[in-house]
């Protein structure tokens, strides 16, 4: 790869799902929990503790030192679970009286 993604915003969006926009413009929503692999992401798995990640040095950082590789956020599959409602639409009946 020769980009090298930063990521410049993020932000909590529900459960492990963060919405990102890197320094190219792209915007993802990401399901973090596809990380948490190890006992060192053993802390993020407390929502409470989670949504106290910060943008650091270009990527998503907890202050337990735990980050993930920007090129590694930038190559995941966007989550399908963003946490937008889809609007269904239906016809109006009308009631005789």
């Amino acid at each position: 790869m020769s980009y090298l993604p930063q990521v410049t915003e993020a932000h909590y969006v529900r459960e492990f799902i963060v919405s990102m926009r890197f320094d190219d413009g792209t915007e993802k929503y990401i399901d973090i929990s596809q990380w948490f692999n190890g006992p060192v992401f053993e802390p993020l798995k407390d929502p409470k503790f989670f949504k106290k990640f910060f943008v650091e040095a270009g990527t998503l950082a907890w202050p337990n030192g735990v980050d993930i590789a920007p090129e590694a956020l930038y190559a995941a599959r966007e989550s399908s679970k963003t946490g937008h409602k889809r609007i269904e639409r239906t016809r109006k009946t009308r009631r005789s009286s």
